[in-house]
C-alpha cells in the first residue's frame, strides 16, 4: 500500500508517516520548507516534495492520504484526493483509528505532554512492554535514526500517544488509559474560554471504557517525589511531577517500582525540551540550552529549573513568542512572567507567524516591541532575528546559560550558533 501526507514535516505527521514506513508501507509527502524533520524522512527512505503543493505530488495508485490539520480543504493535493476518491484522513483521523487497534495510553495536558509520554514510553520499553510510541518529540532512546526519533514501533499491542488537545485532536482517540498532566487556558484563538477547555477535556474523559483508567495529579505519588528528585537526569519540578504521572501508569500495569525508577534514571531528556549543548561563541565557552516554551507557565518553570540548575551562572533567554494570538490573549502573562524571570537578560524576537492559523485583526493588535514596551525592564531587548548571533557575539562574556525558547523556528538559532550547517531558512 502507498500512503502520502500532506504536511509531513509537522512533528505529528512525521511520526505517524515512521510507523507507516517501517509497517512496510510505501511513503511519500509534502510541505512547503525542508527542515531537519524532512530531511530525515529522506534518508529513512520517504519521497519528499518540497514548495508549493501541487496535484502532481499525489501519484494516481495512493491508497491513503493522511494530512496535517493546518491543511486547508482548498489544499491541491487534498482536491485531487477527493477527486480521485482516495481515503483522507486529518492526522487525528489516522491516529485515531490506531488507538482502536491497541491498548492504548493517552498522554494528554496543556504542558508537560511530550515529556511524560516519552518518560511513561521508554518506561514501559524497558519493562519489556515493547510499546509503539507516537511523541511529538524526539527521543534519544527511540533511535534510529542518529539524534532520536518521535516514533517507536513495537510489536505488541500497547500503542502510548501524545494526545493534544488542539481543536479538539484528542476527541478522536480511544484510550484504555488516560493521563492528564494539568489544564490551563491555551489555544484561546479555537477554545475562546477555560471552560470550553475543560468541556472538551470532560468529553475526552468519556471516551474511557468503564474498565478505562484516568491518571491525574491526584495520582501522583508525593512521597515518591525525593526519590525521583535524586534519579531524574533532567532538572525542574515540573519533570518530577512528569514523571510521577508515568509512575502512577506503571503502577496500574503492575510494573514494580525498581523496574520503573531505573528506567525513568535512565532517561536523558528529548528534542528541544531543555536540550543542552557546549558552545563556543569567539572562543568563549558558553551553553546552550534549547528548549520548547511557549506558554507563560513553561516559561516560568523552564527558567526556574535553569536558575536551579546554574545557581551562580548569568542567564541569558533568547524567546520567539509562538503565534499571534496566544501573543495576543496571554499578552499579560508574558508580561509578568518576564518581569519575574529569574534570569539576567531577555531577548525577544519576531513572533513566529503560524500558516493558516493567524487573524489579520491580532496581528496588526500585537508584536515583540510591544511585548518589551509593556515589559519594561532594562534587561529585557527586543531583536530581529538576523541581529541575534552577532548581538551575542559582541555581549556574551563567557560561561553563561543561553536559552534558546520557543515552538517556531527559533531552534535552528543553536544551528547558527554552534556552526551546524542549516537547511532550513530563517525568516
Amino acid at each position: 500500500m502507498k500512503v502520502h501526507f500532506i504536511g509531513i514535516g509537522g512533528i505529528g505527521v512525521s511520526a505517524l508517516a515512521k510507523y507507516y514506513l517501517e509497517k512496510g508501507y510505501q511513503v511519500s509527502g509534502s510541505d512547503l520548507v525542508s527542515s531537519e524533520i524532512t530531511e530525515t524522512l529522506k534518508k529513512l527512505g520517504v519521497k519528499i516534495f518540497i514548495g508549493k503543493h501541487k496535484e502532481k505530488n499525489l501519484a494516481e495508485d495512493v491508497d491513503l492520504v493522511i494530512y496535517s490539520p493546518a491543511v486547508k480543504p482548498d489544499n491541491p493535493e487534498l482536491k485531487e484526493a477527493k477527486k480521485l476518491k482516495i481515503k483522507s484522513l486529518s492526522y487525528p483521523e489516522a491516529l485515531g483509528e490506531l488507538t482502536k487497534k491497541y491498548f492504548t495510553i493517552a498522554v494528554s495536558g496543556t504542558h508537560g505532554k511530550s515529556t511524560t509520554t516519552a518518560m511513561l514510553g521508554l518506561l514501559l520499553t524497558k519493562a519489556g512492554f515493547d510499546p509503539t510510541i507516537i511523541v511529538g518529540t524526539k527521543v534519544k532512546e527511540f533511535a534510529p535514526p542518529a539524534g532520536g526519533s518521535n516514533c517507536r514501533v513495537g510489536k505488541s499491542g500497547y500503542l502510548v500517544i501524545e494526545a493534544d488537545e488542539h481543536m479538539a485532536s484528542f476527541l478522536n482517540y480511544w484510550p484504555k488509559i488516560i493521563i492528564i498532566t494539568n489544564i490551563e487556558a491555551d489555544h484561546l484563538d479555537y477554545y475562546k474560554n477555560l471552560r470550553n477547555i475543560k468541556k472538551a477535556f470532560n468529553e475526552f474523559i468519556g471516551h474511557l471504557p468503564e474498565d478505562g483508567v484516568l491518571i491525574t495529579n491526584k495520582s501522583a505519588d508525593n512521597k515518591a517525589f525525593p526519590k525521583l528528585k535524586k534519579i531524574l537526569k533532567v532538572p525542574g519540578a515540573y519533570n518530577i511531577y512528569n514523571a510521577s504521572l508515568a509512575l502512577a501508569v506503571a503502577r496500574v500495569l503492575k510494573i514494580p517500582d525498581e523496574v520503573s525508577f531505573k528506567a525513568l534514571s535512565g532517561y536523558k531528556g528529548s528534542w528541544r525540551r531543555f536540550e543542552e549543548k557546549k558552545a563556543k561563541i569567539n572562543n568563549k565557552k558558553i551553553i546552550l540550552v534549547s528548549d520548547y516554551a511557549h506558554h507563560p507557565t513553561e516559561i516560568r518553570v523552564t527558567l526556574e529549573a535553569a536558575r536551579e540548575k546554574y545557581p551562580k551562572k548569568k542567564i541569558w533567554c533568547v524567546f520567539q513568542p509562538h503565534q499571534y494570538q496566544r501573543t495576543y490573549y496571554l499578552f499579560k502573562d508574558f508580561v509578568k512572567v518576564f518581569r519575574q524571570a529569574p534570569i539576567d537578560k531577555i531577548i525577544i524576537t519576531d513572533i513566529y507567524d503560524v500558516a493558516g492559523r493567524e487573524k489579520r485583526e491580532i496581528k496588526e493588535k500585537v508584536n515583540s516591541k510591544e511585548l518589551i514596551k509593556a515589559i519594561n525592564k532594562p534587561w529585557a531587548i527586543y531583536l530581529p532575528f538576523k541581529k541575534i548571533k552577532n548581538y551575542l557575539k559582541k555581549n556574551l562574556q563567557g560561561r553563561e546559560v543561553v536559552i534558546i525558547m520557543g515552538a517556531g523556528d527559533i531552534y535552528n538559532l543553536v544551528g547558527c550558533l554552534t556552526d551546524k550547517r542549516i537547511k532550513t531558512k530563517i525568516k
